[in-house]
Order: structure tokens, then C-alpha cells, then sequence
């Protein structure tokens, strides 16, 4: 239970009526003197509850997991040394479209008097007292540090409105004295994301450029990303493939923009990492109309061979083929086009282009390296997710679960799996960090209000095991898993595949050769469950065990012997 509040309504209590006002009921944070006032008025306030996490990374990548859950996050930092250690991850936020809040305070007046005067080196600072607003100026877009209370009320909600509108980050600093001096209350309507409308002459020309696109096609298909999500607009995109009868398939980023349950999806595209009927559904489609998609080089086969073929539309503008438009919106562009197809319907039969969804195969067993594929007493990464998927879907939980990934080969192994329900697969598949799973876990979790589950490369949890420590601190019965097999493998395919070669004379080279950790006592330290499984049958009694554990997470230790290189990995390395 929380102390009584101070009866001075302040600078953080504004920021934290507007927080809670959207939903964010947990700010994760670490503790700092120049933001004490904000840490303090966090500890009295009712309704929002501090997460406390074992460092910086830890706290931003779970705020950021929280708010590609729950529409916010918000992350807590002290000056300097806190701030630059959580960059990282804000700066995946940025890229990734995840809006978190950025929470610091600097060196106050008195502070900066005293430098001016006497050139006193303050702690934390690197004697640039803006330096913090400046570098995060770069992953944030809006960035702001109050030396005053003055117009705080004002700063604070259009600082929070950029956030909602552009799903991107935003840092709000204060002079340390700041965030405790007197503000008044804000009003109690909840503050809502800009409207952004498209400039009408651009749409319109979009449209119709689109549109004869669509109609020359012959093999037309729909590319989904994160974007999609991000702005709500899922139901829309559903409307618009009931509407046209195209099939779909999403980035790896974008996975889950809608639950994977229409008989419209094909699977996940992930350039060579997919299966192989989704590539040559990719590679046979005439026009691809991308919707909300952030294209990375994991999709440079795409931008080679498909550009005047596409049609995509995201938070930059729209392009049709080699015309641009910039003043286009991506719900617009959307609606637009949902108009066309049912005003169209009648007299020109789109749906009957759409080619028939290819049967969904087993891509467990397509991508299984041959050295593993008759032996059941391993587990392989194709086998984990095949078992894993199985137990899932048998037992009914893929509803109840939230995947969190960072990049790993369990990443791209993961694009395969088929059945998951909308906005429950969280990964750091544009960013690329390793260790973003782990720290992810607390706030898919808390955001969603479902079970999260981790999958980690182990030297991505050599990382960052500490957040396990905050899972256990707040009783957070999320599961991590870690592939052990003792080696960076993703890492290893494009120094040198032939590592992967049976034998001893292919040696992995040193810098990808991990420690070996004794998992099951560091989960005991931590205050975590602990397993450890080497086959099936193993694995289908940990998930047993998980099951029915709801007080602590369990760490999983899944041994896999350092040769197994997946189908997935093979053929991207072999790009």
C-alpha cells in the first residue's frame, strides 16, 4: 500500500495524472538524486506503480515491450550515466515505432550556478549540462528539459500527444528542483493522438495510381507491417483483404498485425528465413500492395525484384511503382482504397484474382538441418518450435501468451510459426539487439495482461540475466527460455557456415565461443524456477511444469548441440 501523498500537487504529478489518464498504470525506473522528486512523487502516487529493474536496459526495453503492448510506456532515469546506458534501447524504440516516455531530470539552477562560478564538474555530467536532450534528440521525437515550472502543463501534454501521434519516443527532462515545484491539475479527458489528414490532391492521384496498378495485376498480394499495429488501424487492414480477397503476409516486425487465423494469411515473409511457399507466393505476386511495412536489408531481395511492382504506403508517404506522394496518410490511403474495391465490386471481380492460399506445410520439418532430422533424442531449434507450437495450440494458450525475441537464430526460426493471435509476437527484428527478449519480458507482460515468453540466444542472455531478477522481485511468472549451445550462432553464419560442418576441423572462431553457465543455479539465485531439457519429452514436461507455476518465472535451459544450424539460418547465410 502506498504512503500517503504529499498535498502539493506538482510538475510530476501532472505527468503522472496524464500517464495513468492513458492507461500506463507501471513506469519502470531507476532510482537517481537529480530525478528524486519524480521517484518520490511515483512512490505516493495512487495508481501508478514503479517497477524497479536491475539497470537501464532492463527498465527501457521493458518499457518499450509495454508500449508496443498497451499503446505507452514510460522508463525513469538518472542524468547521464542512467540515460546513456538505456540509449540503446530507446533508440530500437525509435526505429521499431514504440512510444516510451523518457523521464530524467538534470543538474538545477543552483548547479549550474555554481559551474558557471566556479566551474565545478558536476556528477553524472560530462560538463555539457544539455548533452542528455541533445543525444537523445536523435531517437526521440520530441525532446525537451524545463528549467522552470512555467508552462509545464503545456509542455508536458504536447510532448505526450507527438508520442501518440508519431508512435515514436519522447524525453522529458527537468532541472532537478523542477519536478517538484507546484502545477496545477490537468483536466480528466485523456489526451488523444493529432489528426494527421492527407493533403487531397495527393491522395486522390495516390489512389488512382494505385488502383490501375491493382487492375493490370494478376497475382496481387497484401504486405502487412508494424505500422499497421502501432496506429490501430488492424481492423481496417482486415476490412480491406475481406474487401479485395487478397492474401496477405507480414514483415517480421509486423507479425501478428492481425491474429494469424484468416484463410487469407500465407505465413510470415522473411526473405529466405520463410517457408518455402510463402517465397515463391512473394515471388510469383505482380503487385504488392505494402501497407505500414519498415523495409530493412533482411527484405533487399524484395527491393531488388519487386520495386515497380509495389505499391507501399507507411508513415513516410506512398509510393506507386516510381511515383511518390508525400502528402498521403496510411488510414486514408487505406480507406481510399477500401471505397474503390467495394464501389468496383460488381463490375470488376477482383477477389477472383486472388490465387488460392497455399496449404500450410509443416516448416518444423522443412527447415530441420539433415543431421538432426531422425533423431529424437536432441532438440534441435526446429524442434523446440515444433514442440513448443504443438503444446501451445493442444492446450489452448496461444491466446494467453505474448512472444518476445530479440535477434538470434530463434528470430527467424520463430517467423515460421503459424496460429498467433494479434499483437503477441514483440521482437527486435528492425533494431537487431541482442538481448532485447529477456529485458522485454516484464513489460510485455504487465502491458499485455498476458503470459510473456521469452526466447534467447544465451549469449543474449549473458546480457541482460538480471532482468530475471526484477521478474522474480515482482512475482512475474514469465518463462525464458535459452537456446544453450554455447556459442553467438547467428553471429558465427555470416563470419563462417562452414563452422556448422560436422567434424572438429571446423572450429567456430573464438570470439563466438560463449562461457558455459551453470543455468539452474543462477536461476536459484535469482529466485526463479529452473529446468533444464535435452528432448521432447523434456520439453513437453517443462511446459507441464510452467503451466500450472504462478508466482515466479522459470528459466529454461534448451541444450542444443552448437553444430545444429536451422534451414532458416542456412539460407540466409548462404545469401
Amino acid at each position: 500500500m502506498k504512503s500517503k501523498q504529499p498535498t502539493q500537487f506538482t510538475v510530476a504529478d501532472y505527468l503522472l495524472t496524464r500517464l495513468k489518464q492513458l492507461q500506463v498504470t507501471e513506469v519502470f525506473q531507476i532510482p537517481g538524486d537529480y530525478v528524486k522528486h519524480f521517484t518520490q512523487a511515483l512512490e505516493h502516487f495512487d495508481g501508478v506503480t514503479a517497477i524497479g529493474t536491475a539497470n537501464e536496459l532492463d527498465a527501457a526495453y521493458a518499457a518499450d515491450a509495454y508500449a508496443r503492448t498497451k499503446g505507452l510506456g514510460a522508463v525513469s532515469l538518472q542524468y547521464g550515466v542512467s540515460t546513456y546506458s538505456a540509449l540503446n534501447a530507446i533508440a530500437g524504440a525509435w526505429v521499431e515505432r514504440s512510444p516510451v516516455v523518457v523521464i530524467s531530470a538534470t543538474p538545477g539552477a543552483d548547479a549550474r550556478n555554481m559551474t558557471n562560478m566556479y566551474q565545478v564538474l558536476f556528477h553524472h555530467s560530462t560538463g555539457n549540462m544539455e548533452a542528455d536532450q541533445e543525444i537523445f534528440e536523435h531517437v526521440t521525437i520530441d525532446a525537451v528539459t524545463l528549467s522552470t515550472s512555467a508552462d509545464a502543463p503545456t509542455i508536458i501534454d504536447e510532448l505526450l500527444i507527438n508520442a501518440l501521434t508519431y508512435q515514436r519516443p519522447v524525453y522529458i527532462a527537468c532541472y532537478k528542483e523542477v519536478w517538484g515545484e507546484p502545477c496545477p491539475k490537468p483536466d480528466k479527458k485523456p489526451l488523444k493522438a493529432r489528426v494527421m489528414e492527407s493533403v487531397p490532391a495527393d491522395l486522390n492521384n495516390a489512389v488512382t495510381q494505385a488502383w490501375s496498378m491493382i487492375t493490370a495485376s494478376k497475382n496481387p498480394l497484401i504486405f502487412a507491417g508494424v505500422e499497421i499495429l502501432r496506429h490501430g488501424l488492424s481492423d481496417l487492414l482486415q476490412e480491406l483483404i475481406d474487401a479485395s480477397g487478397f492474401l496477405y503476409t507480414t514483415t517480421t516486425l509486423g507479425k501478428t498485425v492481425l491474429d494469424e487465423k484468416g484463410d487469407k494469411f500465407i505465413g510470415t515473409y522473411s526473405d529466405a528465413a520463410s517457408i518455402s511457399t510463402v517465397t515463391q507466393t512473394v515471388q510469383n505476386a505482380d503487385m504488392i500492395l505494402t501497407l505500414g511495412a519498415i523495409i530493412t536489408d533482411d527484405y533487399l531481395w524484395y527491393v531488388q525484384n519487386k520495386y515497380a511492382q509495389t505499391v507501399i504506403c507507411n508513415d513516410d508517404g506512398m509510393r506507386a511503382g516510381y511515383f511518390m506522394y508525400e502528402g498521403v496518410r496510411l488510414r486514408d490511403f487505406m480507406e481510399a482504397l477500401i471505397k474503390m474495391f467495394k464501389a468496383n465490386a460488381k463490375t470488376y471481380p477482383i477477389k477472383a484474382k486472388a490465387p488460392a492460399q497455399p496449404k500450410w506445410p509443416n516448416p518444423w520439418k522443412e527447415n530441420e538441418d539433415p543431421n538432426w532430422v531422425n533423431d529424437d533424442s536432441k532438440l534441435t531449434f526446429n524442434k523446440f518450435f515444433q514442440h513448443s507450437m504443438k503444446y501451445l495450440t493442444d492446450n489452448k494458450m496461444l491466446d494467453k501468451i505474448v512472444f518476445t525475441l530479440g535477434v538470434s537464430s530463434s528470430l527467424y526460426v520463430a517467423t515460421n510459426a503459424y496460429g498467433l493471435y494479434q499483437n503477441s509476437f514483440i521482437s527486435s527484428a528492425a533494431w537487431q539487439i541482442v538481448g532485447f527478449e529477456t529485458g522485454a519480458a516484464a513489460g510485455a507482460q504487465l502491458g499485455s495482461g498476458k503470459r510473456a515468453i521469452a526466447i534467447a540466444g544465451d549469449g543474449g542472455f549473458m546480457m541482460i540475466c538480471q532482468s530475471l531478477s526484477t521478474l522474480a522481485k515482482y512475482k512475474i511468472n514469465a518463462v525464458i527460455f535459452v537456446m544453450s549451445n554455447v556459442v553467438y550462432g547467428i553471429e558465427q553464419v555470416y563470419v563462417d557456415m562452414n563452422a556448422f560442418n560436422p567434424g572438429d576441423q571446423n572450429k567456430f572462431d573464438t570470439f563466438d565461443i560463449l562461457p558455459e553457465w551453470d543455468y539452474m543455479a543462477l536461476a536459484q539465485a535469482f529466485g526463479a524456477n529452473g529446468i533444464r531439457v535435452h528432448n521432447p519429452e523434456e520439453l513437453n514436461n517443462a511446459w507441464k511444469t510452467i503451466s500450472t507455476t504462478q508466482d515466479k518465472p522459470t528459466l529454461v535451459e534448451v541444450v542444443i548441440h552448437k553444430k545444429d544450424l536451422p534451414g532458416q539460418m542456412q539460407r540466409l547465410g548462404a545469401e
